[in-house]
């Protein structure tokens, strides 16, 4: 992945502490998430309901749909249980001089 991949979404102090932001990053739904000095950017719709993952609650390094209450992985995107057993695609993110960039090229399960 290359520099060029990655586009600049906001300034790292603009995002609140462990809770979620919806973002629009060229027609992408993002939920980004900051904890400390770290952002987490994931597909912003749950796998098992197709609703926003932005309007959920983060515990710990999980975000919470608040539909049905599945909880994913923040770092892989993962299910941690039912109902939700399909993760969602997480996307690399680069802090950059006190911004954050973000790239659209999903992580691979395998790199997650």
């Amino acid at each position: 992945m290359t520099d060029t991949d990655f586009l600049r979404v906001c300034a790292l102090d603009e995002l609140p502490e462990s809770e979620p932001v919806a973002a629009d990053i060229h027609g992408t739904s993002i939920v980004l998430v900051r904890k400390s000095d770290e952002v987490f950017a994931l597909y912003d719709e749950c796998s098992h309901a197709a609703v926003a993952l932005s309007e959920g609650d983060v515990d710990d390094c999980s975000i919470e749909c608040w539909l049905h209450g599945s909880m994913f992985d923040l770092r892989t995107g993962k299910p941690s249980g039912p109902p939700a057993t399909t993760a969602v695609p997480t996307y690399p993110v680069e802090l950059r001089d006190g911004d954050v960039y973000l790239s659209l090229k999903p992580k691979t399960t395998e790199n997650a």
